[in-house]
């Protein structure tokens, strides 16, 4: 009991917001980082070929 005469609740103890993942997880998509680095450089090599002739191409 505290002070006041009231019982003390005690919690139950947690992991405190830590959580434990798995490392035996195989997805069945792997992509290495090479690949997304390239798909990355001409995702934006298209992006600026269509700033630069894409009116042309499409009359916007």
């Amino acid at each position: 009991m505290n002070k006041r005469g009231q019982r003390k609740v005690s919690m139950p103890s947690s992991s405190g917001g830590i959580m434990r993942y798995f490392e035996e997880y195989k997805s069945k998509f792997v992509i290495k980082p090479g690949h997304v680095i390239f798909l990355s450089v001409v995702t934006i090599i298209a992006i600026i070929m269509l700033h630069i002739f894409g009116r042309g191409i499409f009359g916007f």
